[in-house]
């Protein structure tokens, strides 16, 4: 069983924000393998997949990005499963737009959803896909940042980008980490 969680912030005025790509890949893979994300369960939208036998749920959180760990800990206990079975996908200040990286665990970041499902599942022995959208210009705060539109320079690389973060998050849960970080972590 694997638990694939994308984060992000519901509502529309969100949608096409730079923190939201978590939702742009869960959408992405929803969309690729006929897969409805409509389940409501533990705050989160779910949906169910299954791949060579295994049982995949696909995670929208609802509870705002800061509190995704509330959603996360609670389907974790739901579906009696362990924090080794989550993959989690979220943006990162620190990588260049477009890169990808995959990490077996580590730390937040600075990235306060990743705090927020460290905090709640009471360390971090799961993947995440990190998917870079880079630095602010100087003059702006992250946290504003993060929460405005893709520009237009971005919008013209977004969709390539969703489709490589959703190819990583595929390979990892079918392939297993090591073959994705050998294929993605040198690819971006």
């Amino acid at each position: 069983m694997k638990l694939v969680v994308g984060l992000g912030n519901p509502g529309r005025k969100y949608e096409r924000t730079r923190h939201n790509l978590g939702f742009l890949v869960i959408d992405r893979i929803a969309t690729e393998n006929e897969i409805a994300i409509k389940k409501k369960l533990c705050d989160a939208f779910v949906g169910e997949w299954s791949s060579n036998g295994e049982k995949i749920f696909l995670v929208k959180p609802q509870t705002f990005m800061n509190r995704s760990g509330d959603a996360v800990k609670g389907l974790l206990r739901k579906f009696h499963a362990s924090p080794e079975e989550l993959v989690v996908i979220c943006d990162d200040l620190d990588l260049p737009f477009g890169r990808i990286r995959i990490r077996p665990k580590g730390g937040a970041g600075g990235h306060r959803g990743l705090l927020s499902i460290i905090e709640s599942v009471g360390g971090s022995p799961f993947y995440r896909v990190r998917i870079g959208i880079g630095r602010p210009p100087d003059d702006m705060n992250p946290e504003e940042y993060v929460l405005e539109p893709f520009n237009s320079e971005e919008i013209g690389q977004l969709d390539g980008l969703v489709a490589g973060a959703a190819e990583a998050a595929i390979t990892l849960v079918k392939d297993g980490g090591h073959r994705a970080m050998e294929r993605f972590n040198r690819a971006s």
